[in-house]
């Protein structure tokens, strides 16, 4: 039988025997008690509490109520992470590295996150000067830091990529760990992404420089070294040709002493590492533009624990990745290494480039990853208008969008991630090699912030407060669409590399395209525009290389989609992923260009409309 609460909608379950109490919405206590086992099923009574036993209203001995939501719990995120578990069982089967991405996501749970969390409430501090008045220059990090850089060489997170167990796959098994580890780690992927970049330039160039490159690479938390990328000066970044400024100074034992301004280095705090400048000669005279620059390596610290004739300015004041030490250097004389060719500094740091804009790619599919797997779970947790979040059918309408989202770039990151284990292997073939040449700065210029701004909306307010730790991920990741080149530099990028190739990427883009409906039409309106483009007013290519680049990852995240869909083990959301992918349109740039955006009469007025009212 049951009792009902008449000021709401509760209902009580009674079975014979049973002495039940509860708490209705008008505050009343019901006391549900079987009069006797003998008497009627019927025979409930229902009455208010005696007096002396009176249940005082929520408010009157508390300035809070007696409401608490309820927060989302992080759980293991490798067995949360259905696709994950699946690609890796396709493509990957080994049960070592199920089992070592098994204790790994255990050890995320209970270790790393509260780690990566101490590191966003304790950022670096620059110590200028000792007690006693000298000028020291050291950058303090958190405890927690330093744990973070001892669990990376343990768990093997660079080393991994370098020995090469898997053989073509043991750039996606280390890749897989860095999507785990990204969200917990308290930007800790910075430093790795680097030092990745690092051992990739040290090994592709064969240069002796065997300690740091087995320091970069090794699991020995003792001897383990990351690596800064000191690049960006006062002109900027990207334009690296025209933008560096410092010089270099040859010694009479062959090293460099180096003086420059760097105006932005990341994970300041690092053993060592690479940097452009330009070689000067006896007369002071350097090579201007990309042609007088060289790649060097410099150790940051010296055998007393002092700077290597670097002076910190000041720490950046960041919007996120408050966690990581960021700062501006003034080089004054620092001791440095030639690993390039003179002169050969730009092309010295592609295969560096390509390092890390898949880690940048892969922690933007990790904190994308992490967000949805957080709505989900708040969504069993949080109600609203008298039910649950995940009985709210708009609600999962919009976190299945931004899972299908998730998926499409998880997908697109791993087949990057496999066929750069496939070109370290040796095993790829020309196809691949272009494709990688292609896809790296597409992935990495779509897989941007909004599906981790969209999921901040799922917790309401919640999704504001600091102490939440929910602002923190939409900060760091607003970093990924900047660093390592913006969505229009990667953009112009990927024209670049369909001129330099003569147009061989597309061809290998296309080739390597599934046969589906959906995809094959688009990629035929694709390399119908691709074709005529060429032959129209000059800057019409300029004008849609973003457009250009968003219709190539669509297209190609699409196809990859229909292909996870059509494993013989995939699963009906698999299909529907795929299906819902397809509904969009996944050729931008034809429909722009058909609507006249890339007409010159159109950049005219785009710049009318720009800089409508502004005064000289």
């Amino acid at each position: 039988m049951a009792a009902h609460c008449s000021g709401c909608v509760f209902t009580v379950c009674v079975h014979l025997g049973w002495d039940k109490c509860r708490v209705c919405c008008r505050g009343q206590r019901l006391t549900l008690r079987m009069l006797s086992r003998s008497v009627s099923h019927s025979s409930v009574s229902i009455s208010e509490p005696d007096s002396h036993t009176h249940t005082p209203a929520p408010f009157s001995r508390s300035a809070i109520g007696t409401f608490f939501q309820e927060r989302p719990l992080l759980t293991n995120p490798f067995t949360q992470d259905a696709l994950l578990r699946a690609y890796l069982q396709r493509h990957l089967p080994d049960q070592q590295v199920q089992r070592d991405l098994l204790l790994f996501g255990e050890r995320l749970v209970s270790e790393i996150e509260a780690l990566g969390r101490q590191c966003e409430l304790s950022p670096p501090v620059l110590q200028r000067y000792d007690a006693w008045g000298r000028r020291v220059d050291r950058i303090l990090t958190c405890d927690a830091w330093t744990r973070l850089k001892h669990i990376s060489a343990q768990e093997g997170l660079v080393a991994a990529g370098y020995e090469r167990t898997y053989g073509d796959w043991s750039r996606v098994y280390q890749m897989s760990k860095i999507y785990l580890f990204a969200p917990s780690a308290g930007l800790y992927t910075c430093p790795l992404a680097m030092t990745d970049g690092a051992a990739k330039v040290i090994e592709s160039l064969g240069v002796p420089v065997r300690e740091a490159f087995e320091r970069l690479t090794t699991r020995d938390e003792k001897r383990f070294w990351t690596s800064g990328q000191w690049m960006t000066e006062r002109r900027g970044g990207s334009d690296v040709s025209s933008g560096t400024e410092t010089v270099a100074r040859r010694q009479q034992d062959g090293w460099f002493k180096l003086y420059g301004f760097k105006w932005f280095t990341s994970a300041t705090d690092a053993d060592m590492t690479l940097t452009l400048a330009r070689i000067t000669d006896r007369h002071g005279r350097s090579t201007a533009g990309s042609s007088g620059l060289s790649l060097f390596l410099a150790e940051a610290w010296d055998s007393d624990g002092l700077c290597n004739g670097i002076e910190v300015q000041r720490l950046k004041d960041k919007l996120g990745t408050r966690q990581v030490p960021t700062a501006e250097l003034l080089l004054d004389g620092m001791s440095a290494q030639l690993l390039s060719e003179e002169g050969r500094g730009v092309a010295s740091i592609a295969n560096m480039l390509t390092i890390t804009r898949i880690h940048n790619t892969v922690c933007a599919v990790g904190a994308m990853r992490r967000i949805t797997h957080l709505c989900r779970e708040y969504a069993r947790k949080r109600a609203a208008f008298r039910k649950l979040l995940k009985d709210h059918a708009l609600h999962v309408q919009t976190l299945s969008r931004l899972e299908v989202e998730t998926r499409a770039a998880f997908l697109f990151a791993m087949e990057v991630c496999r066929l750069l284990g496939r070109e370290e292997n040796r095993s790829a073939s020309d196809r691949d090699t272009l494709l990688l040449r292609l896809l790296t700065p597409i992935a990495k210029l779509y897989t941007a912030v909004s599906v981790v701004s969209e999921g901040l909306e799922s917790f309401g307010g919640q999704g504001y407060i600091e102490d939440t730790g929910l602002p923190s991920m939409l900060r760091d990741a607003q970093v990924l669409s900047i660093w390592e080149g913006t969505t229009n530099v990667l953009s112009l990028d990927v024209l670049r590399s369909i001129a330099k190739s003569s147009g061989s990427v597309l061809q290998a883009f296309f080739t390597d395209l599934l046969v589906c409906v959906c995809v094959c039409l688009q990629e035929r309106l694709l390399a119908r525009f691709a074709q005529t483009a060429a032959a129209r007013p000059a800057g019409t290519l300029e004008l849609s290389a973003r457009d250009l680049a968003y219709s190539l990852a669509r297209i190609y995240m699409g196809a990859l989609l229909v292909d996870h869909a059509t494993w013989e083990n995939a699963t009906h959301t698999d299909i529907y992923a795929a299906l819902r992918w397809c509904d969009q349109d996944l050729c931008p740039v034809v429909s722009r260009d058909a609507a006249g955006c890339y007409d010159p009469q159109t950049a005219a007025m785009d710049t009318a409309l720009v800089y409508d009212g502004l005064q000289p």
